[in-house]
């Protein structure tokens, strides 16, 4: 096991280009995953392929973890086996997903007691950002831990933030996205409300491009529409995941939340509709089903 090398495990829609950063930054980055694609993408880029899970634990001192939910993380580290400790012993974890804030703290817990260090990373951005090195990050752990990891966070983001102690990084990434999915949802919410009201939705985009409440999402997520670009950057299925994290933590807290609340009902009727793999302005589609549910029953 080597301290200068860096496990990769995650090699999805963000994964990839985040441990593609890592390699041209010049580190020494060990990638496993179950499909090969994703595996042979890295080596071409300059990563090493472990033959097995356990290679990944051999070879790196650090573990960066990019998994869809909590299981495949169980899964990954071996959790609730006699592997989990063999394989956390003498390593520092990073977790990069977005989860809920109770398991955070029980796997943080859990790391430490087996001789582990453990590191909560989410990131906000999507695919654009992770391939550009501009996502930004939010630390929770352990100040020395931290420390350790920070170069390695800054050659996949652009800026980070030290948050305090776990899971004080994964409740400040479920505010960030508070605001991103209810500001998409409204973005979406406009367009569909120009169409069915006559507006020029291309004039849309250049006045909303205009004013102050352009951003680099806006801009993006209006393009998306305006050109019937849908394809991924952040999928309505993962959107919806994070919607109902927030919630459910704001349920936990005893916050109101009506505008995650309705955010999360159009999601979900998204993907009740098929559209779970396209873009999160796909939402877009449940405003326009609902639209044509209404004129049905008129």
């Amino acid at each position: 096991m080597s301290a200068r090398t860096v496990g990769f495990i995650g090699l999805g829609i963000m994964g990839v280009p985040m441990a593609t950063n890592l390699v041209n930054a010049g580190v020494d980055v060990v990638v496993w995953a179950r499909t090969p694609g994703p595996v042979a993408d890295l080596v071409a880029a300059g990563a090493r392929a472990a033959d097995d899970l356990s290679g990944v634990f051999d070879a790196a001192e650090t573990i960066i973890l990019m998994l869809r939910d909590e299981a495949a993380v169980d899964a990954v580290l071996g959790r609730g086996t006699d592997e989990f400790v063999r394989r956390v012993r003498g390593h520092t974890v990073v977790q990069m997903g977005t989860f809920t804030t109770a398991y955070s703290r029980t796997l943080a817990v859990q790391v430490s007691e087996s001789g582990g260090r453990y590191v909560e990373a989410p990131v906000s951005g999507s695919r654009g950002p992770a391939t550009e090195g501009t996502l930004v990050a939010m630390l929770a752990g352990d100040d020395e831990a931290i420390g350790h990891v920070e170069p390695l966070i800054d050659a996949m983001c652009a800026q980070r933030f030290r948050c305090g102690a776990v899971p004080a990084a994964l409740s400040m990434k479920l505010a960030v996205n508070t605001f991103l999915i209810t500001m998409v949802t409204g973005l979406a919410e406009t367009f569909h409300f120009a169409a069915q009201t006559g507006a020029d939705t291309e004039v849309l985009r250049a006045v909303l491009e205009s004013g102050p409440m352009a951003s680099v999402v806006s801009r993006g997520k209006a393009r998306k529409l305006t050109e019937g670009d849908l394809a991924p950057q952040a999928a309505i299925a993962d959107v919806l995941k994070n919607a109902r994290l927030i919630e459910d933590a704001a349920v936990a807290a005893g916050t109101a939340h009506p505008l995650i609340r309705a955010s999360r009902e159009l999601y979900q009727e998204a993907v009740d509709n098929g559209q779970g793999a396209i873009d999160m302005i796909g939402v877009i589609t449940a405003l326009e089903a609902r639209t044509r549910s209404t004129r049905d029953s008129a």
